[in-house]
């Protein structure tokens, strides 16, 4: 098979013989390196992205992605292939009081068929279903986090008073109140399992002693990060409304640069690794400066001398960036099996093991970016190679 001239003298110098122990154990190890760090590059941005992508579905699942402040009908949404839908909604803050706790709560007013086909609520209900949330029924659906805390039970009557509305009596200003009766049960994993409850917005409407429509719009998007273009047709109608990042923008923008830290701290593990190459390369110019110079002598143009290192250099950047790549997407694929086979608990339970997002567009950029540096690494030692002079390095030969 033909190999340019370059080519084949630089891949002789990237397996450095024996001779040249100490330039091969540089080699060796900053191929070590670069696979390594792009292994374990894949893999964190992988279980990052499983992370970041389960807080989306199971906090951003039970809040309101947008919440407009008048009815459905009122609202005209231009870019309809992001809503996905809306529905009459109203939000309370109560306590549920059992015969031995109180608890505070997150009253949710839904209208039950909206809910049942637009909420991954409704895919996580343990026991009942939001069509039993009828009108007048003073019905409620329940976490299973707070219905384990509280030992509460389908079937159970519980006392739910609501802090929005007040009622006078011969005692003073008591806060409006009714017996529920918990019908269903919910367990979407989230931390507001046992913060929230569901019931009939018509119902909610009563306790909180609101007359006519309601007049209150939830809205469920498509992507809830994708909800800027919506806020902004909405901001353009004139209305008011909130986002979910009113509530829980600083737990995702924490999660967001958790991820970006860790890309930059293991992208200066590839750096190093990249950089030893230029040691390497180093070494090698000046082992051999007589080779350099008889290849000049012989006629070699310099250029055709700077590409044998650069050759070299990107040879070994190219070996572990296969390498790692490779090793790095097979360790995201069996991940789970693997931290099961060594017994390692990661206390993530929810899922039954690590969540795990690799996405393509990452793996190609890592990939990319350390062949980049390589590249970047090769640079001083080729330049160096320049500058050898043949009558001064064969003086002595």
């Amino acid at each position: 098979m033909f190999h340019p001239v370059f080519a084949f003298i630089g891949l002789r110098y990237s397996r450095a013989s024996q001779a040249s122990s100490f330039v091969a154990f540089i080699n060796f190890f900053s191929v070590t390196g670069i696979t390594l760090g792009i292994m374990a590059l894949i893999i964190v941005l992988s279980v990052m992205n499983g992370f970041e992508g389960q807080l989306k579905q199971r906090i951003l699942g039970i809040m309101p992605h947008l919440t407009v402040a008048t009815a459905p009908e009122k609202i005209t949404f231009v870019d309809q292939s992001r809503v996905v839908g809306t529905m009459p909604y109203l939000e309370a803050e109560g306590v549920i009081q059992t015969p031995t706790e109180l608890r505070g709560v997150a009253i949710q007013g839904i209208m039950p068929e909206q809910m049942q086909s637009l909420s991954i609520v409704a895919q996580s209900l343990v026991v009942g279903s939001f069509d039993s949330l009828t009108e007048k029924s003073f019905r409620i659906i329940v976490g299973q986090a707070l219905a384990a805390q509280l030992n509460i039970r389908p079937g159970d009557p519980l006392r739910l008073l609501v802090a929005g509305a007040s009622v006078y009596t011969p005692f003073g200003q008591v806060p409006s109140q009714r017996l529920v009766e918990v019908v269903g049960v919910f367990n979407v994993g989230s931390e507001l399992d046992d913060k929230t409850i569901y019931m009939n917005a018509a119902d909610l409407q009563r306790l909180l002693r609101q007359r006519g429509a309601i007049d209150n719009t939830r809205v469920f998007l498509d992507d809830a990060f994708a909800y800027e273009a919506i806020a902004q047709e909405i901001e353009a109608q004139g209305l008011v409304f909130e986002t979910w990042r009113a509530r829980q923008g600083p737990l995702f923008d924490a999660v967001k640069m958790e991820k970006n830290m860790m890309f930059l701290l293991l992208l200066l593990v590839i750096a190093v690794a990249a950089f030893n190459i230029v040691s390497a390369l180093v070494m090698i110019v000046n082992e051999k400066q007589g080779d350099i110079a008889i290849l000049m002598s012989l006629g070699m143009a310099k250029s055709e001398v700077m590409k044998i290192f650069l050759f070299n250099g990107v040879a070994n950047g190219l070996k572990g960036a296969i390498l790692g790549t490779v090793l790095g997407v097979l360790v995201v694929w069996q991940l789970n099996t693997i931290l099961d086979l060594f017994n390692v608990n990661t206390g993530y339970t929810i899922t039954g093991g690590l969540p795990v997002d690799m996405r393509v567009e990452q793996v190609i950029a890592v990939t990319l970016f350390s062949l980049l540096l390589c590249i970047l690494a090769t640079i001083y030692p080729a330049l160096k190679a320049l500058r050898v002079q043949p009558a001064r390095a064969l003086q002595y030969e």
